[in-house]
């Protein structure tokens, strides 16, 4: 009978052991199964996440390239309106000086009598100079030209076409980035010469080269001077649109 109890006790341990097994496999899968959706899950989130960013990047990326889209038509609408400025006063400029041009050689034709008249100086001489300094500044040779300019106000201060050789040397400094030198010469069109028909523009050169110094202040000084003291000049009106946009 022994044997037999001890038989009986191996074969209920065995399957003791046996059910313990099984339950250890079971909870073992059960782990990796939660590990594994748990890493999904994971996964998943990562994914769209990365896929938000990515989104998000190229929403910005669209973005940019619209605002950098419209900053070059800004640059070139800019760049077209300062060109079609430039030709218009230059083409008035050639106007204005043949008209002065004849106002001289009249003066020069008919002298004032007196003992105070003096040597009518050669008009002709005097465009011709004028012209060359003019044509250089037509090429895109603003250091010539604010040369040529700049011999001409010398030699010829009372010319009547000194105030626009003025004014243009003051345009050659500012194409040459030299917003310093222009406003040193566009003040003298304000000062010398405050009765030209150069003046109302040279007050709205120097403002825009305030502004691109970075003086608010100065720029809004000399905007309003524009209106102040030239009201019915066409560069009041273009200062009052400026005012506008401040």
């Amino acid at each position: 009978m022994r044997p037999v109890r001890i038989a009986l006790l191996i074969a209920a341990l065995g399957s003791v052991q046996a059910h313990a097994g099984v339950f250890d496999d079971d909870e073992a899968r059960r782990q990796i199964i939660d590990l594994r959706v748990k890493s999904e899950a994971r996964f998943d989130q990562q994914a769209k996440g990365q896929l938000d960013l990515a989104n998000q990047i190229q929403r910005q990326a669209d973005e940019i390239s619209r605002l950098r889209g419209q900053i070059e038509t800004l640059n070139y609408e800019l760049e077209t309106a300062k060109k079609r400025q430039q030709d218009f006063y230059l083409d008035l400029d050639t106007r204005l000086r043949k008209f002065e041009t004849a106002e001289s050689t009249n003066a020069a034709v008919n002298p004032e009598n007196g003992a105070n008249s003096k040597p009518a100086s050669d008009p002709a001489k005097e465009g011709q100079e004028y012209e060359a300094a003019l044509n250089q500044f037509k090429a895109g040779k603003y250091k010539e030209a604010a040369a040529g300019f700049g011999a001409f106000v010398q030699k010829y201060p009372a010319s009547s076409l000194a105030p626009n050789a003025q004014y243009w040397l003051g345009n050659a400094w500012y194409a040459q980035r030299d917003c310093k030198r222009a406003i040193e010469a566009q003040s003298v069109v304000t000062t010398k010469y405050a009765d030209s028909a150069k003046a109302p523009d040279a007050w709205l050169a120097i403002a825009t080269c305030q502004q691109e110094l970075g003086n608010p202040t100065g720029t809004k000084r000399s905007l309003e001077t524009v209106i102040a003291k030239y009201p019915t000049a066409p560069a009041a009106e273009t200062a009052r649109e400026r005012l506008k946009k401040k």
